[in-house]
């Protein structure tokens, strides 16, 4: 591409999602390096103004809720050329269509793997050390707690944790896990030993990564082959009182057999996710002493919106000048990308 060609571009997503990730700042820079459509951002590919903006667009800069990239929709854009994603996971709008068609794709996924990993090690942390039960119990008594009588399996010091899939994000929180004094497991198909130790982990098989964790930390995209991955086998088998957390897919964990396990009080968890993401007010997890339950908050969110959109705007300078993106998606990488 001529580093002079300025590309028609539109926004693609809900006016929510360009609200919150795109400050003015950010559709300033696009407007330096393309000819961008004006807004509201395009959340219905069906309506008169969406098939006139994409007969002409050679880029789209999507988000949340952006409807999915059809054949039928890629036939009304035939200057398409490149989508760049200001969320990470595109499986939701990116179809087989636009692989087809070989529009090149980028995502944010690297960048929003950070803000998950930063939450996933305070877990971590926090877990070992029964920060989350120790301030209950410490509401409630209301006078100084004998520390001398504190349990031995509380700590971070050498304790394991398990890591289930060497995604952006599981890579992230190895690596932010090395200063701390912990024993790092992984299980990761795609990944062989070598590797695995470069990243910072002992590669292990799935049945003894829960067999060995004192804390489990799930990062696996959800695929036909992985729903349900965590299975009842797999919980029954974790240590006692072991910790699981999941910042990834509910449906990767068996949500029946994960509710025994908690409120029977033979583990504990902290659950980002859930399945479904809202579980009904009546649901046992809401009450579970041992399981904390947050909505869907640790990928990015206030100023983190921010590295979101300094991302796109960097890939789309990168595109726009001839020189492809820095964070590309293959077809061939979703099968095991988070």
């Amino acid at each position: 591409m001529s580093p002079s060609h300025r590309p028609r571009a539109a926004l693609a997503m809900s006016r929510r999602a360009a609200d919150a990730v795109l400050e003015p700042s950010a559709l300033a820079a696009l407007r330096q390096v393309t000819t961008l459509e004006p807004p509201p951002p395009l959340d219905d590919f069906g309506t008169e103004r969406a098939k006139t903006v994409l007969a002409g667009t050679e880029l789209l800069v999507t988000g949340w809720d952006c409807p999915p990239l059809t054949a039928e929709v890629l036939a009304g854009a035939p200057n398409l050329r490149a989508v760049v994603h200001t969320a990470g996971s595109i499986r939701g709008h990116v179809t087989d269509a636009c692989w087809a068609r070989g529009i090149e794709v980028s995502s944010a996924a690297a960048a929003n793997a950070l803000p998950v990993a930063e939450y996933t090690v305070g877990m971590i942390l926090l877990a070992n050390k029964r920060v989350l039960e120790g301030a209950r119990d410490f509401r409630a008594a209301r006078t100084q707690v004998d520390w001398t009588r504190t349990s031995r399996t509380t700590g971070n010091y050498r304790r394991t944790v398990g890591i289930l899939s060497a995604s952006f994000i599981g890579r992230r929180v190895i690596e932010l896990l090395r200063p701390h004094d912990l024993r790092v497991l992984l299980h990761d198909p795609y990944v062989s030993e070598k590797e695995a130790a470069a990243l910072g982990a002992e590669l292990v098989p799935l049945a003894e990564l829960f067999t060995s964790s004192d804390t489990l930390s799930v990062h696996t995209p959800l695929l036909p082959a992985t729903r349900g991955l965590v299975s009842r086998e797999l919980l029954a088998a974790m240590r006692p009182d072991a910790v699981l957390i999941n910042t990834a897919r509910g449906a990767v964990v068996d949500q029946d057999a994960l509710t025994e396990a908690v409120t029977e009080g033979r583990i504990r968890a902290v659950l980002d996710v859930t399945d479904p993401d809202v579980l009904p007010p009546e649901h046992p997890l809401w009450t579970a002493d041992n399981a904390l339950l947050t909505p869907h908050l640790a990928g990015s969110l206030g100023n983190e919106w921010r590295r979101l959109a300094e991302h796109a705007v960097d890939e789309v300078r990168r595109w726009a000048a001839g020189d492809g993106f820095a964070h590309p998606v293959s077809r061939d990488r979703l099968a095991y990308l988070a």
